[in-house]
Formats: C-alpha cells, structure tokens, sequence
C-alpha cells in the first residue's frame, strides 16, 4: 500500500489539524492572512503583479524617458512583493518584516507623493506613489496604514519564531 504525503490529497482536515498540533504552524502562522488580512494578501499581491509588470515593461524600452520614476515603481514592486509573502507565511519573523516595509512603503508614498505635487518636472512619466497614488485610488497611501494597523491587531504568533 503506497504511503500518504502529509498535505497530499487523501489527508483529511482533521488528520492536518493534527498535523501541525502543538507546532506554532496552525493558529499563528494563518493569522496574518486570515480575516481582514485576506483582503490585504490579495489587494499587495494585485498590486506586486501589477507594479512589477510595469517597472519591468517601462525598465527594458523607455527607461531613458524617466528612469527615476520606472526604478522607484520597481521599488515599490518589490515592497509590495515582500509584504505580500510575509503576510502569506506568517510568524512573528514575518509581522515584524512586513511591518517595517509597511512602514518603509508609508514613508515612500508620502515622500514620492509630496515631491511629484511639489516638482512635478521630476517626474515625466507617474509612479505608483506618484501624487500619493492618485492614479491607483489612492490605495498606495491607504494600503500601507491597512496593513499597520492589521498587523498591531492580527493575532499572535505561537512557536519557535515568537518572541519570548
């Protein structure tokens, strides 16, 4: 009789429950993705698919058009990339990284926000913190003070990567 991976497709809800019993892995780890932090996974991950795609698109054919703007969108990209997976996987390794890139990010959007209204000849060609995100619904601005006060209130991590 051919042996059941763990995970695998026969294994029941209560067979993985115990599974990861006693280990951290179940209650903590899901935490920051569960709930309003659902939301939060699907909106960086729409918005990491969609900044990534632009920087690279804008990076390889025009970036002598505007390179300061194409390079801070594939720095966003890569924040939201970040956040997206720390919320994913969870843990308290996790909620402080992506707790400093939440932080990281606030501080991008309202610095490259206030530069483009400021100057806007420094910008030719919109990021997505451009005007605070004005072209994305201002999301950029609302998404990173979301995800601060999810990641104060989401529940706790439990196991080997909790602070003792």
């Amino acid at each position: 009789m051919p042996e059941r991976v763990a995970g695998g497709a026969g294994e029941n809800a209560a067979e993985a429950g115990e599974r990861g019993a006693g280990t951290g892995a179940g209650r903590g780890r899901r935490g920051l993705s569960s709930g309003p932090g659902r939301l939060l996974v699907t909106l960086y991950g729409i918005f990491t698919v969609g900044a990534t795609s632009r920087s690279v698109y804008q990076l390889s054919t025009r970036f002598d058009e505007a390179p300061l703007a194409y390079l801070l969108s594939a720095l966003a990209a890569l924040v939201y990339a970040f956040i997206t997976v720390s919320l994913v996987r969870g843990g308290e390794r996790a909620r402080r990284g992506a707790l400093a890139a939440c932080v990281a990010e606030l501080a991008g959007v309202l610095t490259v926000g206030a530069w483009s209204v400021a100057d806007p000849a420094a910008f030719p060609d919109a990021t997505v913190w451009s005007d605070f995100g004005q072209g994305y619904l201002y999301l950029p601005v609302v998404l990173p003070v979301a995800g601060l006060l999810w990641l104060r209130r989401a529940p706790r991590a439990e196991g080997p990567d909790a602070p003792s």
